[in-house]
């Protein structure tokens, strides 16, 4: 199977390219700056990539993306991208949640040998709150457990059981509330982890059409309004 995979919704562009050469399934990857200036390097980084492996998009059998939460920005462009390179090659694009592909991040490096795991995923949102949902991983199935959610780092319900994962725990450790036993996995969406992610999502039927391949906000406002920030500081939250 030839999949292409990628993510903006983080400070770091990750994109990922499985491919079929030989009899034997070959991977290349590039990481670099995301945000703003993922909307100018991530096509021609993905255009290296295929250039490299001597495949035209046409030979791709699905675009996976990382569809959100995260950067407003960075969302907006991996989607559009997406869907451009979809429609131009004719395929379906697969959009999956980054905070999923946080757990599947975590689990392939701190536990790839366990048959159960809990995690709940914590990404940065910036505003001084974070993305949370919690998934299980069971005999290579990830089921999900709650729902992506917003919160405030000092606000966050903790999933039993489950280790912790994401780019949280530096940005806001003198506000994230957590039991001194909890284990806590630096990890992120990376596009390897939505190559590990996208056949079992592909044969479940999650490709869609192009045009129906959406981000997902989770937050509904980019920013707050003057009167906001301000309100905000009154009360002593930034």
């Amino acid at each position: 199977m030839n999949l292409l995979a990628f993510d903006t919704s983080t400070e770091l562009m990750s994109v990922a390219l499985s491919h079929e050469s030989g009899g034997q399934t070959r991977e290349s990857g590039f990481e670099g700056p995301g945000g703003a200036q993922a909307s100018a390097t991530l096509l021609p980084t993905i255009l290296q990539l295929l250039d490299q492996a001597g495949l035209r998009c046409q030979q791709l059998d699905a675009i996976v993306f990382g569809c959100g939460p995260g950067s407003f920005t960075g969302l907006r462009t991996a989607c559009s991208v997406a869907q451009g390179l979809a429609f131009g090659a004719g395929l379906r694009v697969l959009a999956v949640d980054t905070l999923l592909a946080v757990a599947e991040d975590a689990r392939h490096h701190y536990q790839p040998d366990a048959t159960t795991c809990c995690v709940q995923s914590l990404l940065d949102a910036r505003m001084d709150e974070i993305y949370a949902a919690s998934f299980l991983y069971q005999h290579g199935q990830w089921t999900r457990l709650l729902e992506d959610a917003l919160c405030r780092p000092q606000d966050l319900a903790l999933t039993a059981d489950a280790a912790l994962a994401g780019n949280v725990f530096s940005v806001y450790s003198d506000r994230l509330i957590l039991p001194a036993h909890r284990t806590c996995w630096p990890a992120r969406p990376t596009a390897q982890a939505l190559l590990r992610l996208a056949p079992a999502l592909l044969k479940a039927g999650q490709a869609v059409a192009p045009e129906l391949a959406l981000p997902r906000y989770v937050r509904d406002k980019v920013a707050k309004t003057t009167q906001e920030r301000e309100a905000a500081l009154r009360q002593g939250v930034s």
